[in-house]
């Protein structure tokens, strides 16, 4: 059980809008924050294990839409991403967004210092090829 809860300790859980459909398809905040919340629940139900295979399932319940959940730990260590599996193991950390903002080291010391919040990036859309708005929710689990 100790293995367990630093394992959780080290994990950051964000939500990402893949922003490849059109408006009215687009997940809402509200929905993102839903669904932040139902991958915290599942976490806590389940185990950090099972939750990654779940975050990691393309087809599974954390995936609607343009919205996914996709796990980091506190070094930026990608666990879990559906949609861009080939991530999982890296570290991106020091990698900026289209504009030179380093969004993942500010959404790990959001996490690490007020618990949770909202992170906006710019991000290369890979199905239009078009720098688009992105929005994280970045949560650390204890």
């Amino acid at each position: 059980m100790k293995k367990l809860s630093i394992l959780i300790l080290a994990g950051i859980f964000m939500i990402g809008a893949a922003m490849t459909f059109a408006d009215e398809q687009r997940g809402t905040a509200a929905q993102a924050k839903l669904m932040v919340e139902k991958a915290v629940e599942y976490v806590q139900a389940n185990g950090k294990d099972k939750a990654v295979a779940e975050f990691n399932n393309p087809q599974g319940r954390f995936v609607k839409g343009d919205l996914y959940i996709y796990a980091w730990d506190l070094k930026g260590i990608v666990l879990a991403h559906p949609t861009n599996p080939r991530t999982v193991g890296k570290n991106n950390m020091n990698v900026p967004d289209e504009d030179g903002k380093f969004f993942r080291k500010e959404a790990i010391e959001m996490a690490k210092t007020k618990g949770a919040g909202w992170v906006d990036y710019k991000y290369m859309n890979p199905r239009t090829h078009k720098v688009e708005q992105k929005t994280i929710s970045s949560i650390q689990l204890i």
